[in-house]
């Protein structure tokens, strides 16, 4: 039985700290990010592993900074053989090297590709087939330690990063406690990353990032809404028949290829819609049809009850 720190912040993780709580091995101490004031009224709010930690009695530390003496010394008297991290910040040298057994991090891809922190969104983004979750030893360079341990999941055609996201967090719950085990038992052993050929980031995701590339194919536009929905949500801007700019955010979209005559006279980006059940915008070679969105300030929406509250007949896309 190892004695165990986990190191994580949002729901992904909670997978992995509840599968190691269910293990033979001990967990002896939770850390993760300090509590956040959110919203207009200033809520102070906890993280998903501050949750999970405090509904299962487990010691929590919470630093601002982990390089402080103090937060050193506590993780120091914990006494743990190794350390577990998985969608938490980057580690300086004197944290991951401390634990006899060193740190290993869970990363939602299949290393060496996705290095980064959205890898489940640019997995979907840029139209792979198939991504997967890796464990790997920590060390000065981000997300290029040695590969410990892989496992591989197809990516559907009907995959959302929402969808991605839960499924690779189950995945990788297994994936943590089997690593854990083969550490434990000293027959499990890091292998390099491969070097050769060119690797996909996965750089964060900002606001400006999300705009739609109207300008592309509809299954690139597809495959962007995708891996954008729900969060942080793909966008796309609209000129109304006042002349004010909407702002919307778009969940789900679909493809409707057409490289008739017909379709090729009309411009990119041009907005179609019966008022009823159907928005479509014009791309390089067909249309992108509407099918769930979110106007600025107002709840999400399926596309006929979208139809139903807006005339969108003179609306412009800002391209």
């Amino acid at each position: 039985m190892l004695r165990i720190v986990f190191m994580g912040t949002p729901d992904f993780a909670v997978e992995s700290l509840d599968a190691i709580v269910q293990s033979t091995h001990q967990v002896v101490g939770v850390v993760t990010v300090p509590d956040r004031q959110t919203g207009r009224g200033l809520k102070v709010t906890y993280s998903a592993v501050k949750e999970y930690a405090l509904s299962h009695q487990l010691p929590l530390l919470q630093p601002e900074k982990l390089r402080d003496d103090q937060f050193l010394a506590d993780l120091r008297a914990l006494e743990a053989d190794l350390f577990v991290v998985v969608a938490f910040r980057m580690l300086p040298q004197v944290v991951w090297s401390m634990p006899r057994l060193g740190t290993f991090n869970l990363h939602a891809s299949l290393l060496p590709n996705y290095r980064g922190a959205a890898p489940i969104n640019w997995a979907i983004i840029n139209g792979e087939h198939e991504t997967g979750v890796t464990t790997f030893l920590l060390n000065e360079r981000i997300d290029e330690g040695k590969i410990l341990l892989q496992e591989s999941t197809p990516i559907t055609p009907d995959d959302t990063c929402e969808t991605l996201h839960d499924r690779l967090a189950k995945m990788g719950r297994s994936l943590v406690v089997q690593t854990i085990d083969g550490l434990a038992s000293g027959t499990l052993h890091g292998k390099p990353q491969p070097a050769e050929g060119p690797l996909c980031p996965a750089p964060k995701i900002f606001k400006a990032d999300c705009a739609i590339p109207w300008q592309q194919s509809g299954q690139r536009i597809v495959d962007f809404v995708r891996g954008l929905s729900p969060y942080p949500a793909s966008t796309m801007q609209m000129i109304d028949n006042k002349g004010t700019t909407q702002s919307l955010k778009v969940y789900h979209v679909s493809f409707l290829p057409d490289k008739s005559p017909e379709s090729e006279k009309i411009p990119i980006g041009s907005v179609i819609s019966d008022q009823k059940r159907e928005l479509k915008i014009k791309v390089i070679d067909g249309f992108v049809l509407i099918l769930s969105l979110q106007m600025n300030g107002k709840r999400k929406n399926n596309i006929d009850e979208f139809l139903r509250g807006y005339n969108v007949s003179c609306w412009k896309l800002v391209i």
